[in-house]
């Protein structure tokens, strides 16, 4: 049986994907070694780093003054990384507060600076992108998570503010075209969209490094690792790896614009369907709602048994929601096919036409 996998990360990838980065585990590029095996200075990996780090600056169409690094600690260090790197010493910078990830961001920033929050969802739940104060023309950047995976909402857009933006785009990177000008950095654990576990990629307007005032670690110093073209340490080599393999197929498929269109239509389907059929509803207002993941509930939990037994019947995996929602979320990032929303589409239409 066909498994159609919704989990909300680490995310499914494509089969081809797969296969290639499961026989370079076992012989990489013919060398008699597994990819795992060999040194990550050697030229075989050193092209590697060099192709990822330059699909992500064409798939991304990002400014010439812009540096791409692939580095380890998930998108949780990046938090403290990105206001290390982007937020002077006594200065300040303005956050939204749309969810879980933005809140742990704004957690880590306040340990370097004044943080000026702007809006915040919190108190419904975090059920949509709430709506913001001016910007302090003062701050050195606005910082939003533009898909919050937990309570299924996604920015439609690219904040218009007459600051410097920097991102966690974590679980909507590669998904839709946006224009990186604005930005000073952009962030991306690779495990919700782009790859397995293990490193978190970094694009950022090199020239905007250097002006904080204050000494940073040599880890957690962009510039250091742009100097040694994401080789200050030892890489995280088989995510970047897969994560190179998965924008190859990425850019077959027609590159990011092609991407959105087939998630506009996996999210049309699962939407329609949840608003139409009278036994679920959304968690997330229609306004905010994400292309990513899609939650929502029954109506009634007397359903719940009948309709868990109904979608793993029919081979779907991942579908619970997060604690902090319940009921259910479907994350459809960019591997997930149309044909798998539509199954779940069909679980949804059989409880109905049961009940």
């Amino acid at each position: 049986m066909k498994i159609h996998n919704f989990s909300a990360g680490p995310c499914i990838l494509p089969d081809e994907v797969l296969q290639e980065a499961a026989e370079a585990v076992q012989d990489f590029n013919g060398l008699g070694l597994s990819l795992i095996e060999i040194s990550h200075r050697s030229k075989d990996f050193v092209a590697v780093m060099e192709e990822a780090r330059s699909l992500v600056k064409e798939m991304l169409h990002l400014p010439e003054r812009f540096d791409v690094l692939f580095l380890q600690g998930g998108a949780s260090l990046g938090f403290y990384t990105a206001a290390m790197n982007f937020l002077p010493e006594g200065g300040k910078a303005a956050y939204i507060d749309s969810g879980t990830w933005s809140n742990k961001a704004i957690k880590e920033a306040k340990l370097l600076g004044d943080i000026d929050v702007l809006g915040s969802s919190k108190e419904t739940n975090y059920n949509h992108i709430p709506a913001f104060k001016n910007v302090d023309p003062a701050s050195a950047f606005l910082h939003y998570t533009s898909n919050n995976t937990i309570f299924g909402t996604q920015f439609s857009g690219t904040p218009d503010v007459s600051v410097p933006l920097v991102a966690d785009m974590s679980s909507d990177i590669f998904s839709r075209t946006f224009d990186a000008n604005p930005f000073h950095l952009i962030y991306a654990g690779a495990q919700k969209n782009m790859g397995p576990a293990g490193t978190v990629m970094y694009a950022f307007d090199r020239e905007a490094l250097g002006h904080t005032g204050r000494t940073i670690p040599s880890y957690l110093d962009l510039a250091v690792h742009a100097s040694k073209d994401s080789m200050f340490n030892t890489p995280p080599v088989f995510p970047v790896y897969v994560t190179m393999l998965t924008l190859r197929w990425m850019k077959s498929m027609g590159g990011v614009s092609a991407i959105q269109q087939r998630n506009e239509a996996k999210s049309s389907l699962i939407y329609n369907e949840i608003d139409r059929n009278p036994l679920f509803e959304g968690h997330a207002t229609p306004e905010s709602r994400s292309h990513m993941n899609a939650t929502f509930r029954l109506r009634d939990d007397a359903h719940a048994a009948r309709f868990d037994a109904l979608w793993t019947e029919a081979g779907i995996s991942g579908l619970k929601g997060h604690r902090s929602v319940g009921g259910y979320r479907a994350s459809m990032y960019n591997a997930l096919p149309l044909e798998s929303v539509q199954v779940l589409v069909d679980a949804m239409q059989a409880l109905e036409q049961n009940s």
